[in-house]
């Protein structure tokens, strides 16, 4: 005797209605206007930054670096006013990323000094720098991949929690604190940059363009004083480019001072105050951008003269 199977129920493979888009799609102009501003706090840095909008927030004198008889930097000095988008430009091999590189603490520079607020930086480690204030993205993308979107930005948080490793172990509350805190912040910069809908997904099935927002994200997450972007918008068609853009802007707008790296020259000259020009690992121009368009050293590194 056979027995009998259970009835089957239907199972429903439709998506579960709400969730945040559904949400902001339901608000009022005046609700979502709202909803922003509150977001925007929320994603703004509220550490303490000694210099004033328009001082010099980072500056890097004579920085020089070489690598056995390579010369990739040379005597290299401008500054970074607090509250700028600051371009850094040049063609290929013109020591723009080496630059990055040795203000982050990657390299240490051969000679030369980076100073944030004064400070001098340049023999730092990179977590120390980290915490002092500067914070960057990078030409590949480096998520971890197994992790979802909210908990690679939920690293970033981690580089401003003042938990011990024996408080974390034990579950002290200022563990439990932070841990809230940090998912709070990290939801609130997901849906700053504009991916807070794909939190639970897990960073290498992401499509490439939200992968740069969600780096831009963890990034932010440290509390960056200067948010350093190197070639943001590599692999992007226009439409992904004017994005990024606003979302520079609106990353200024937020509080924070920012310094880009950035091929595309529409990019460049479409989002920042300000351009240094690299060539061969030297400074050679140094303005704004309708000034570098027209600055002949810079056509003649792109362009290059006739003999």
């Amino acid at each position: 005797m056979t027995r009998p199977e259970p009835p089957t129920e239907e199972i429903s493979v439709e998506p579960p209605e709400g969730g945040l888009v559904a949400e902001l799609q339901r608000m009022t102009p005046q609700e979502r206007a709202e909803h922003e501003k509150a977001v925007a706090a929320a994603a703004a840095t509220d550490r303490e930054i000694t210099v004033g909008v328009g001082d010099t927030l980072l500056e890097l004198r004579d920085l020089t670096m070489r690598f056995g008889g390579l010369t990739a930097l040379d005597a290299v000095s401008f500054s970074i006013q607090r509250g700028e988008i600051l371009g850094l430009i040049g063609p290929n091999g013109a020591g723009k990323t080496t630059c990055f590189n040795a203000m982050t603490g990657v390299f240490r520079p051969t000679s030369g000094d980076v100073l944030l607020e004064g400070r001098s930086i340049a023999r730092s480690h990179r977590y120390e720098i980290t915490r002092l204030g500067i914070a960057r993205t990078f030409q590949n993308i480096r998520l971890f991949g197994e992790m979802t979107a909210l908990e690679n930005v939920m690293v970033g948080t981690d580089a401003r929690h003042r938990t011990s490793v024996p408080g974390a172990v034990f579950r002290f509350p200022r563990h439990f604190a932070e841990e809230r805190a940090g998912v709070e912040k990290s939801m609130a910069l997901l849906e700053f940059v504009g991916i807070a809908d794909r939190a639970a997904e897990k960073a290498r099935n992401l499509p490439y363009g939200y992968q740069r927002r969600l780096e831009i994200a963890r990034a932010l997450a440290t509390e960056p004083k200067l948010l350093c972007l190197d070639e943001p918008a590599a692999g992007f068609n226009p439409a992904e480019k004017d994005d990024l853009v606003a979302l520079i802007r609106k990353v200024r707008e937020d509080g924070y001072t920012v310094l880009v790296i950035e091929h595309d020259m529409r990019v460049v000259m479409g989002v920042t105050d300000r351009i240094v020009v690299l060539e061969f690992g030297r400074k050679i121009a140094d303005g704004e951008p309708d000034a570098i368009r027209e600055d002949p050293a810079v056509v003649a590194a792109y362009l290059g003269v006739p003999e």
